[in-house]
């Protein structure tokens, strides 16, 4: 995964020049990445695949993150318009707390051709303002021009990691094994095999949280102001929850159990008729370790030491099932529980990680998950990377935010206790 490896470029620091070739890298690499993201369809037919119902065809994300460096440069009085037409259809995407909000009949998808060219296009028009704007260090939050450009390409680099999973649930005739794209060859071959997880304490702390406007990294609206939280001394899983470990659920009928579920959980158990994670492919009668697992691009032997994927429903009716069985309380970690694992544990921030990754993460090992143990930090292992993980804290404004003038719908949409 080496050639894909792209680090964040720091906003501070350097010479001008110096510092617009490294914008111009990681924009280009970033575009390189996702579009090398759709060369593992089969075909361009493809792409006008819905394979989520709650989100669009693939061929409107192929499309999406190019107009948003278009449609963020226009606000930000930098560019003209390239295509006006797929600048419209292509500038908002779907709410997935939304259920029932998607209709096939407003929208006339254009070729994949037309697509690709105006990738094409938008590369050119970004590249020239690069050579033109004022790199001087720091790039700001107010210099709207070069705040665009770095918005632009962490937007795409969310997208790489969503329209993966837009993927994942194709059909398999639609997708096909890729080299840049690599599944982790080390796996359980059964649930006798996977690591028993554990608790362990985690010591109390202070925690802050929030961005100051000087710091090295790009960060979303929603990711600057100030909070700061005493946390209590808690106890943490060792590992992160393996197929393993989560196989007791669906086997206990955690499914079909209401009252592990929330409301919500209920509702959604209603809406989707889902009797075990997404990615979790039945065999035969489903009994035991009889079951398959979907990578982006094959169906692979259930790999027992993986983190299991599961949204945030799943998730704490799992934790609900747990406490009642294990006869103590179980639940996800608040948002600062997480952050002061994470110090407890040492991870550092990306600036200082060195050659590589502390974990599985930024295309830097597998484009797949790999076993909970295999990357220790500290007493603990995956306290970032291999998959993302939950807690329970809704997203929600720190002390001092104020939404980006240039994407000022990102974040204030989310803070309605519904999005963790």
């Amino acid at each position: 995964m080496s050639r894909l490896k792209s680090r964040s470029v720091l906003l501070t620091g350097g010479e001008a020049d110096a510092k617009r070739e490294a914008v111009r890298a990681y924009f280009h690499r970033t575009m390189d990445t996702y579009e090398k993201l759709f060369d593992v369809l089969t075909d361009d037919r493809a792409f006008y695949q819905r394979p989520e119902p709650l989100r669009h065809p693939l061929i409107f994300y192929f499309g999406h993150t190019a107009t948003f460096y278009i449609n963020k440069l226009v606000t930000a009085k930098a560019t003209t318009r390239v295509d006006p037409q797929l600048e419209g259809m292509f500038a908002i995407g779907v709410d997935e707390m939304s259920w029932d909000d998607l209709n096939d009949d407003h929208y006339d998808w254009p070729t994949v051709e037309r697509v690709r060219e105006y990738r094409r296009k938008v590369r050119e028009r970004v590249d020239q303002l690069i050579s033109e704007l004022d790199w001087t260090p720091p790039v700001r939050w107010d210099d709207h021009p070069t705040w665009s450009i770095f918005m632009g390409i962490e937007h795409e680099r969310i997208h790489l990691e969503t329209s993966s999973v837009l993927i994942r649930q194709l059909d398999l005739e639609w997708v096909q094994p890729h080299d840049a794209w690599p599944v982790c060859d080390a796996a359980a071959g059964a649930p006798a095999e996977a690591p028993v997880n554990e608790l362990l304490d985690v010591t109390g702390g202070t925690v802050v949280q929030g961005k100051s406007h000087d710091a090295p990294l790009y960060g979303w609206d929603n990711e600057y102001g100030h909070l700061e939280t005493r946390v209590d001394t808690f106890r943490a899983a060792r590992m992160q929850v393996s197929n393993a470990e989560f196989l007791a659920f669906v086997e206990a009928g955690g499914y079909e159990t209401p009252e592990w579920w929330t409301d919500e959980g209920r509702r959604w158990l209603d809406f989707r008729g889902a009797t075990h994670p997404i990615f979790w492919v039945p065999r035969g009668d489903s009994q035991g370790d009889s079951w398959g697992y979907r990578t982006m691009t094959r169906e692979i032997e259930m790999p027992w030491d993986w983190p299991v994927d599961v949204n945030y429903l799943e998730a704490k009716a799992f934790c609900n099932w747990l406490s009642e069985t294990e006869g103590k309380s179980i639940r996800l970690p608040t948002e600062p529980e997480y952050e002061r694992l994470r110090q407890v544990a040492g991870v550092p921030d990306e600036p200082e990680w060195g050659e590589r990754a502390p974990g599985n993460i930024n295309l830097e090992y597998w484009a797949s998950a790999c076993p909970v143990d295999r990357f220790a930090q500290g007493d603990f292992f995956d306290v970032i990377g291999n998959v993302w993980q939950w807690t329970e804290t809704p997203i929600d404004a720190f002390e001092g935010f104020e939404p980006h003038p240039i994407y000022d719908d990102f974040s204030v949409p989310t803070f309605d206790n519904q999005h963790n």
